[in-house]
């Protein structure tokens, strides 16, 4: 895999529904695509990579904070080296993930990345506490919707589109 030619899943769960939509979305790039969890990738990562996907639960109308770490690692470090390359969100929502996803477009802004497909937000409709801290599973038409982003997302990469 070409250091230019990959895109980079970064991804974090806590009770596993934003790994499965990550491991989903890897499945559908067809191995053209890195898979890290949120602690395990760092700078060079980031700029090692030609596109990327962040892929978090939204806690409390925010992103996890173990994904806000990640970004806040990164953040400074690799300012100015990854403008415009292509990036996407999946997350993991109990309601509506609109929080999670806000956040993320701005730190992308700030990065000078482009959005190139529209946020992907699964709800698992988890309003009580036993809902919220229960083992998530992924419904086949999610999994199907997650691996069809990571077809388009390795592909448009691959093909030089973004």
């Amino acid at each position: 895999m070409s250091t230019e030619a990959h895109l980079l899943i970064v991804w974090h769960s806590r009770t596993g529904g934003a790994e499965a939509m990550a491991r989903a979305v890897l499945d559908g790039t067809a191995d053209r695509a890195r898979l890290l969890y949120c602690d395990e990738a760092g700078p060079d990562d980031l700029i090692g990579a030609g596109a990327y996907l962040f892929v978090c639960p939204e806690n409390l109308a925010t992103m996890s904070g173990a994904m806000k770490e990640f970004f806040d690692r990164c953040y400074y470090p690799v300012l100015g080296k990854i403008e415009g390359k292509a990036f996407a969100t999946a997350i993991a929502a109990g309601s509506d993930g609109e929080g999670a996803t806000r956040q993320i477009d701005r730190i992308a802004k700030g990065w000078r990345l482009k959005r190139v497909a529209d946020p992907l937000i699964v709800n698992f409709d988890a309003q009580t506490p036993e809902e919220i801290m229960a083992r998530k599973t992924l419904a086949d038409d999610d999994a199907s919707t997650c691996r069809e982003l990571g077809a388009a997302l390795a592909e448009g990469l691959s093909l030089g589109i973004f």
